[in-house]
């Protein structure tokens, strides 16, 4: 299996620097590339209303990604784009649902025009996905309070994000390693933990028990 189109990589770095220094964490080079290609489509939703300004064009431009998704689950995407092509195949090598991806769209729809997160759509089915990638089915329990808590400190609800932490924690000890990296960015969003690779060490140690 070959690495994404570098331009995936860079612009996952440019967009996403947590969840893209989390992946270094990924040993096999195919499945890094596959969660690469996830965050590469997110980035590509994120980017959209910096591009446009009206709520209506954006909604143009997010259906336009919803009706890519028959393509993308057909194994059939649009020829000539990269982030589509790649996703196709991530689809279907680790058989990801679709409503999870359609769920992440119509938050974004909702977003410009002004609707609160929908904390389940934008951070805990990304994740669900990513553990799916790096470690297969079965573990999309484990990382529903890690999704909420990074979307809760995302969003500035930081008292209610150090109310979920110790059930997010508790919940992340039955995920196994391989999985950790789909869950790491959300030790990096904690501003009074220590320098960011460090952190995401001390953090997956403390989870399995070993400090």
């Amino acid at each position: 299996m070959s690495a994404p189109p570098v331009d995936l990589d860079a612009q996952v770095r440019a967009a996403d620097p947590d969840r893209w220094l989390s992946s270094r964490f990924v040993a096999d080079e195919g499945r890094r590339a596959d969660l690469i290609t996830l965050y590469a489509f997110e980035a590509e939703l994120m980017a959209i209303p910096t591009r446009v300004t009206q709520p209506l064009l954006a909604e143009m431009r997010y259906r336009w990604w919803a009706d890519q998704m028959d393509g993308v689950f057909a194994n059939a995407p649009r020829i000539g784009h990269p982030v589509l092509e790649a996703l196709t195949g991530v689809v279907h090598r680790h058989g990801l649902d679709r409503a999870p991806l359609e769920a992440l769209i119509e938050a974004h729809i909702g977003r410009v025009h002004g609707e609160p997160h929908d904390l389940d759509a934008f951070y805990v089915g990304p994740m669900q996905a990513a553990a799916r990638v790096l470690a297969g089915p079965g573990h999309e329990t484990a990382v529903v309070d890690a999704g909420r808590l990074r979307g809760l400190i995302q969003t500035g609800r930081f008292d209610e994000a150090r109310a979920l932490r110790s059930a997010a924690n508790a919940a992340l000890k039955a995920l196994p390693t391989e999985a950790f990296p789909a869950v790491a960015h959300a030790a990096l969003a904690d501003p009074a933990a220590p320098e960011p690779v460090k952190r995401l060490r001390l953090v997956w140690a403390s989870l399995r028990g070993r400090v």
